[in-house]
């Protein structure tokens, strides 16, 4: 059997803005498939402002009133003039000539006696729903007569009693008029003034600010409606103020409670008044979105599928605390009521109270406005107290804000307080003061109304974002970096799916210029989009953009050689940014600035990973690292270390001259653009380092020696200069070759290191048989001899250079901070 019953929809002013707002809202309401609509409608965008503005001119006798008020007639004349035609549209202006004539009567004996009293703010006010519901119904029953716009005036329908707390509806007497005024078997479209109503008198009234949303609940309620919607300029009601935080999303569930408690707060999409009558005859509410129709918006009801403990995370600024202080509140009965009592006297409403179970003090939060006079009351109620010492002190401090976490979901559910806690801690965030309900589903925190931004952000992501969403910043995007951003689109989406792994790349720079990225970088077009959107490199607004109060963890990847890069490693993981670099300086340079990384790194609470420092994405690191942590006695690290020297001394056998095979391994990209690079040794000599101070070894280069396969003579001219001179010193390694060859050996590049901290980088002559002869042409290779692995040392072979190794490696150690920052990690 269909469903008859009623369905109301509210539309505020910003859906009803302009003539293409009006078509939009009709093109809505007409594709509705129900039988029974109610639309309630607000005044156009700014009209009520408008209006207003009107009365306040007439209480200062200021006859522009007559001007503004024609301004506002030719705006509404222009709208109309675009919807309608012929007798509809005389019929229309004709009436809001009339409203005019009274409105100007109104606005005259208010500047007579110079005084607009609230009654005849409300009727000018009122004039605005009314122009808005004739010309939006007009239009309906144009386009379509058969279902057609039945005006409702509400003010025929809704009478209200006014209290200290506001209007109440007088539900009996509305209920009787509105069977009155609304046949029984109505079906169609009832367009229907929001915001006024009828006193007890039968004189016009106003519901207050947001009284069209009131005005929507009151009529679903009496229409005994099975949904009631609210379109507005949002999606729904958002997890978080999205204009502060930009991850915001949009809950698509939500019980009364989590919507009164984030309304509450501030949430500006509905008004708490608007949830009684919703709550009291169990009438969902929907949210949505008159500029963007196709999205199903939020719905609020008695109950919501509970998958997230938080709902939405907010925040109210202008508060001030105000702590009452002293030895002599310890036990003492009354205390609290004394200070309620004065507050209630004077007019301050308290937001938040807190207070310690040792009776110490008592902290409330307050308007900042009125902080002022909630001290001097509040010092006034305690004098006595206050002058023998038994209180110490009555201290406000303004500048405070309040953020609360909201969910149903909280209660009963252990650690949601540490969560929150920690992370506003981690973002160096003071909290004030600390309140939660009995119900459980509030959990609010004072904090500098300048951190209140920062706190939001790191709320929402320790909620709302997975514990793995990393904000990457790359530096350098050559070979090993472009080979790094192919790997991470590859694999983003089967690691988001399976792992819950966000890895976001937003800002990717280069020596001259960087592109950065509002949410991400689009990996898969990242080339073209530097091309078109780069703006020049600047590492302190690329730091500030990769590590945004939003996000959780930020990563800096380094895949440069550069020691300016380098150099900014501490600074970075002192901020709280992981660092992730095959760039082997940091680690090898000085070893006072090498022992500040992991200073840094503490007082940072951040990682650095550099396994690709040594061996590319071979386990070197990791695997030195594991026997020193469980215990292993490390006697001895012998490897070879180049790709590119394995390759000279695996392909050279004396049959072509030592500089043809250096040139064809230029030629075949195995070198360095200058092969002197890798002939130096330093390269070799930098990774020994970095395995020495895994070690604990306090070893620096220069420490020990490294032979230098470069001739002296051609150290410091050109390539082309190096590679034409070079055969005239083919016959130095041709005789070491055959010395070698002489004895049953084979040359290699090695580096060596023992316990004691000697250590060494050069040739040496090792038996055919041995481990190192037996690689393949561009493999690196290690050698740990330990306690456990004494008689048969442990080795670690294979490819330890390239972009695709090394990006694997890096990628690797990307997938490993992840795992550091989170739990339950499935792929460790």
């Amino acid at each position: 059997m269909a469903d008859n019953r009623w369905k109301i929809h509210k539309f505020g002013g910003s859906s009803l803005a302009d003539a293409a707002c009006f078509r939009r809202v009709a093109g809505i309401v007409l594709n509705l498939p129900d039988s029974r609509l109610g639309v309630v409608v607000s005044a156009m965008g700014g009209m009520t402002d408008a209006l207003l503005k009107l009365a306040v001119l007439a209480e200062r006798d200021d006859d522009s009133y007559n001007a503004e008020l024609d301004a506002i007639g030719d705006r509404y004349a222009a709208t109309a003039r675009d919807l309608l035609d012929g007798d509809a549209l005389v019929k229309l202006l004709d009436a809001w000539s009339s409203d005019a004539a009274d409105v100007r009567d109104v606005l005259k004996a208010n500047a007579l006696v110079k005084s607009a009293p609230q009654r005849s703010r409300d009727v000018v006010a009122g004039y605005g729903e009314i122009w808005s519901t004739r010309m939006l119904s007009a239009f309906l029953e144009q386009e379509d007569a058969q279902r057609g716009g039945t005006w409702i005036d509400a003010r025929d329908v809704v009478t209200v009693h006014e209290t200290e707390l506001g209007p109440t509806v007088l539900w009996d007497e509305s209920q009787a008029k509105f069977a009155d005024v609304v046949p029984e078997d109505f079906e169609g479209i009832s367009v229907i003034t929001g915001f006024i109503a009828s006193d007890e008198e039968g004189l016009q009234t106003t519901l207050g600010r947001n009284g069209s949303d009131f005005s929507a609940a009151i009529f679903a309620a009496l229409s005994k409606a099975a949904e009631l919607t609210i379109w507005s300029d949002v999606d729904g009601v958002m997890s978080a103020d999205p204009n502060r935080v930009p991850e915001a999303q949009v809950i698509d569930h939500l019980t009364y409670n989590e919507a009164m408690e984030l309304a509450y707060f501030g949430t500006a999409v509905i008004h708490p008044q608007t949830m009684g009558p919703a709550i009291d005859n169990d009438i969902p509410v929907v949210i949505r979105n008159s500029h963007n129709p196709s999205h199903a918006g939020s719905c609020i009801g008695a109950t919501a599928a509970q998958s997230d403990n938080i709902k939405g995370i907010t925040a109210i600024g202008g508060m001030a605390l105000l702590n009452l202080e002293g030895a002599g509140m310890i036990g003492v009965p009354g205390t609290a009521d004394r200070l309620f009592a004065s507050l209630k006297n004077a007019g301050v409403s308290v937001t938040l109270i807190s207070q310690a179970s040792s009776e110490h003090s008592i902290c409330i939060a307050v308007p900042e406005d009125v902080a002022d006079r909630a001290r001097l009351v509040v010092t006034e109620a305690f004098a006595e107290e206050l002058e023998s010492g038994q209180i110490q002190s009555v201290d406000t401090t303004p500048g405070q804000s309040i953020v609360a976490v909201v969910g149903d979901g909280m209660a009963g559910t252990p650690g949601i307080a540490a969560r929150f806690f920690g992370t506003l801690a981690r973002a160096g965030i003071n909290i004030r003061a600390i309140a939660q309900g009995s119900s459980e589903r509030n959990i609010s925190a004072v904090v500098n109304s300048n951190d209140v931004t920062k706190a939001l952000r790191a709320a929402h992501s320790g909620f709302y974002l997975s514990h793995k969403t990393i904000s990457i910043g790359l530096v350098g995007s050559g070979n090993v970096g472009a080979t790094l951003l192919k790997q991470l689109e590859k694999q983003a989406d089967r690691l988001a799916e399976q792992f819950n792994i966000d890895l976001r790349v937003r800002a990717i720079a280069r020596s001259r210029k960087m592109l950065l990225g509002d949410r991400r970088i689009d990996i898969a077009t990242w080339e073209k989009d530097f091309d078109a959107a780069s703006v020049d490199t600047d590492l302190d607004a690329f730091e500030r953009h990769v590590n945004p109060d939003h996000l959780p963890h930020a990563v800096i990847i380094d895949c440069t050689a550069s020691d300016n890069i380098a150099e900014k490693y501490a600074d970075w993981l002192a901020r709280g940014i992981h660092v992730i670099t095959p760039n082997k300086k940091a680690f090898s340079n000085d070893y006072a600035a090498y022992t500040a990384l992991q200073a840094a790194a503490d007082k940072g609470s951040s990682h650095y990973f550099y396994e690709t420092t040594v061996g590319a994405a071979l386990p070197v690191i990791n695997t030195l690292c594991d026997l020193i942590y469980t215990g292993d006695e490390v006697r001895s690290i012998r490897g070879i270390f180049s790709g590119t020297l394995a390759y000279l001394f695996n392909v050279y056998d004396g049959t072509r001259p030592f500089s043809e095979i250096i040139r064809e391994a230029k030629n075949s990209g195995y070198t360095e653009p200058d092969p002197r690079d890798d002939l130096s040794g330093m390269d070799v000599a930098r990774k020994l380092t970095i395995l020495a101070r895994e070690l604990g070894q306090n070893i620096e280069i220069g420490d020990f020696p490294v032979q230098n396969l470069v001739p002296e003579a051609l150290r410091d001219c050109s390539i082309d200069e190096y590679l034409e001179k070079l055969p005239e010193y083919d016959d130095e390694i041709d005789a070491l070759f055959r010395k070698a060859a002489a004895e049953n050996k084979q040359l290699r590049y090695i580096a060596s290191l023992d316990a004691e901290g000697n250590a060494s980088v050069g040739l040496d002559a090792v038996d055919e048989d041995h481990a190192f002869c037996n690689i393949n042409l561009t493999d690196n290779i290690v050698q740990f001899e330990t306690e456990r692995y004494s008689a048969n040392p442990l080795v670690i072979q294979g490819p330890g250079a390239g972009p695709e190794v090394t990006a694997a490696g890096v990628f690797s150690d990307l997938l490993r901070l992840a795992s550091y920052l989170s739990t339950g990690m499935g792929y460790v």
